[in-house]
C-alpha cells in the first residue's frame, strides 16, 4: 500500500518545506477575503460603497505593480522578494486587526492598508511562480502545481465556513489576526529554503525598462504562451462575470437567492478539489492539448447557469467545470514553469496575472449593463459562444498541440504501478 503523503513531499525537500508554510497562508487569505467585507461593515457608518472601495484599493495596487514584481523577481533572488512581501503583509494585516479590536478603525485606515497589502502582493505572486522550478525537479512540477491548488480549492470551499466561525467567536479584528499570524508561519518556512542557485550566465542585464521588455518579447515569441494568454483572458473577461455577477441576480430572481447560489459554489469548489486530485495522480504528455479542451469545459459556466433548470442540475454540472478549471490552471502554470527560460520566468508570470486577474474587473463592471441592455439569459448564452471558441482556437495552434511535458526521471521508472499514468 503506497504512502497517503504524495511523493512530491517525501522527495522533495524544499517544497516540502514551502508547501507546509504556503498551505496555511493560503488558507488564512481565503478566510480574510471573506472577512475583510465585514471588517469595514463593522465601522459605524460603513456601508456598501466602502466594501467595494477597500476591495479596489487591493486589487489597483496588484495591476500597477505586477509587472514591476516580475522583474524584480527576476532581478533578486525570489525567495528574498516572498519573505518581504510576507513581512510586508504580516504588518499590514496585524495593523488592521489592532484597529479593529481597538474599535478605531476607519475606512481611510483600511483603504491605504489594503493598498500597502496589494501591492506586496503584486511581488510575491511572480516570485512565487519564479521559484518553483528552483525547489521541485521538472518531473514533480505538475504533481506541486496541483498540491499548491488542491490547498487553494480546498480553502476556497472551507474558507467561508471557517471565516463565518471566526467572525463569530472572535469578530472581524480576531480573524485579521489569525490572518496575520499565518503570513509569520510561511516566512519562517521561506526563512529556511535553499533553493538551487540560478546560472549566474543567465541573469537579466540592462536597466529596469530594458528587462520589462524583455519580458514582454518572452510572452511574444512563443506563440503557445501569447495564445493562452488570450484564451485565458477571454474567460476572465468574458465567462467569470457569469458567476460573480449574473449567477447571483438569477439566483435571487429565480432560485431563492444567497442560500442556493452558495450550493452552486460549494458544488464549484468540490469540483475544483477532484480537479487538482487528477491532475496530481494523472501525467498529461501533452499538457496544453489537455488544459485547452478543459478551458472550453470551464466556459460552459455561463451556459449552465442560464440553461439550467434547477439548482441541482446546475451544481452538478458545475462540479464538472471545477474540475476542468484546475487542470487547466495547473497544467498551464507547469508547462510555464517547465519551458520559460528561469531568469525570465516570473516577468512571463507577471504578464499573466495582469492579463486575467486584471481584466476581469472590466468584464464584471461590463456584464450588468450589457444584461439590463439584452437580457439576462441572451448575455449568459452569449459569453459562452465567445467563451468556448476562444478555448478551442487553441487546439489549432500547433505550437499549443506539440508541447510536450518534462519526461519521469529515471527513478520513476522502476515502479509503474505508482506513477501517474500518462494520458
Amino acid at each position: 500500500m503506497g504512502s497517503l503523503i504524495p511523493a512530491v513531499l517525501r522527495e522533495e525537500r524544499q517544497f516540502a518545506r514551502y508547501f507546509y508554510g504556503q498551505a496555511l497562508s493560503m488558507v488564512g487569505d481565503r478566510i480574510s477575503f471573506v472577512v475583510i467585507p465585514f471588517a469595514v461593515l463593522s465601522i459605524d457608518g460603513a456601508g456598501a460603497a466602502d466594501v467595494g472601495l477597500v476591495g479596489a484599493a487591493t486589487l489597483v495596487p496588484f495591476l500597477v505593480f505586477a509587472l514591476a514584481g516580475g522583474v524584480w523577481a527576476d532581478r533578486l533572488p525570489r525567495q528574498r522578494v516572498m519573505l518581504v512581501s510576507d513581512l510586508v503583509r504580516f504588518v499590514t494585516q496585524a495593523l488592521v486587526a489592532a484597529l479593529l479590536l481597538a474599535g478605531s478603525a476607519q475606512v481611510w485606515h483600511l483603504v491605504v492598508l489594503m493598498a500597502v497589502f496589494g501591492t506586496a502582493d503584486a511581488f510575491f505572486a511572480p516570485a512565487a511562480a519564479g521559484l518553483m522550478p528552483l525547489i521541485v525537479g521538472p518531473e514533480r512540477l505538475q504533481e506541486a502545481n496541483a498540491l499548491r491548488g488542491l490547498i487553494m480549492s480546498t480553502g476556497l470551499v472551507a474558507g467561508p465556513a471557517l471565516a463565518g466561525g471566526l467572525i463569530l467567536v472572535l469578530g472581524p479584528g480576531g480573524a485579521i489576526a489569525l490572518d496575520a499570524l499565518s503570513f509569520v508561519v510561511s516566512a519562517a518556512f521561506l526563512a529556511r529554503l535553499t533553493p538551487r542557485a540560478a546560472d549566474p550566465a543567465d541573469a537579466p542585464q540592462g536597466g529596469f525598462f530594458a528587462q520589462l521588455s524583455e519580458g514582454f518579447a518572452e510572452v511574444r515569441s512563443r506563440t503557445w504562451v501569447w495564445a493562452m494568454l488570450g484564451a485565458l483572458s477571454a474567460y476572465h473577461v468574458v465567462v467569470l462575470p457569469s458567476v460573480f455577477v449574473l449567477g447571483p441576480v438569477l439566483s435571487e430572481r429565480e432560485f431563492g437567492g444567497a442560500a442556493a447560489w452558495s450550493v452552486v459554489v460549494a458544488a464549484f469548489g468540490v469540483g475544483s478539489i477532484v480537479g487538482d486530485v487528477v491532475a496530481l495522480r494523472v501525467r498529461f504528455s501533452r499538457p496544453l492539448v489537455i488544459a485547452a479542451a478543459a478551458l472550453a469545459v470551464a466556459s460552459c459556466q455561463a451556459l449552465i447557469i442560464g440553461a439550467g433548470p434547477t439548482i441541482p442540475v446546475i451544481a452538478a454540472l458545475e462540479a464538472v467545470t471545477g474540475v476542468a478549471v484546475s487542470l487547466a490552471f495547473t497544467l498551464w502554470e507547469t508547462s510555464l514553469q517547465a519551458n520559460v527560460p528561469q531568469a525570465a520566468l516570473s516577468r512571463v508570470s507577471s504578464y499573466d496575472y495582469l492579463l486575467t486577474a486584471g481584466l476581469m474587473p472590466l468584464g464584471l463592471a461590463v456584464a450588468g449593463p450589457v444584461a439590463q441592455a439584452i437580457g439576462l439569459r441572451e448575455t449568459l448564452y452569449g459569453m459562452t459562444l465567445l467563451g468556448v471558441p476562444a478555448a478551442l482556437a487553441l487546439l489549432a495552434i500547433p505550437a499549443v498541440r506539440h508541447l510536450r511535458a518534462p519526461a519521469p526521471s529515471a527513478k520513476q521508472v522502476p515502479a509503474p504501478a505508482a506513477q501517474p499514468a500518462a494520458v
